[in-house]
């Protein structure tokens, strides 16, 4: 029961920013559990609060990563609709800078 206590205590902390800034969004695989807490807490910002997603994915990978259901689709319908979507290339920053300073 403590367990589910903390969990919706984080839930509320996060979905209660004004801005939520997720970085390397969706680099690793996630579980079962992270899945449904992604979910919730997209759930309780939707219309509430400004989220940034930072990645390396392109959003037509998003819904597989994020399982491929219906909480996925959940998701991504919370997601896209509401979006506004900043594409900055295909040119891997450290790879550029690496070989410039050679």
């Amino acid at each position: 029961m403590a367990v589910f206590r903390g969990i919706t205590k984080l839930l509320n902390k996060y979905a209660n920013y004004g801005l939520l800034i997720l970085d390397e969004w969706l680099l690793d695989s996630l579980s079962e559990e992270e899945i449904h807490f992604l979910f919730e807490l997209i759930e309780r910002r939707y219309d509430s609060g400004s989220t940034i997603f930072c990645t390396q994915f392109g959003k037509k990978d998003w819904h597989t990563r994020l399982g491929g259901g219906v909480h996925a689709d959940a998701m991504m319908d919370r997601i896209v609709h509401n979006a506004v979507w900043f594409e900055t290339g295909n040119v891997n920053m450290r790879e550029h800078l690496a070989k410039n300073s050679l």
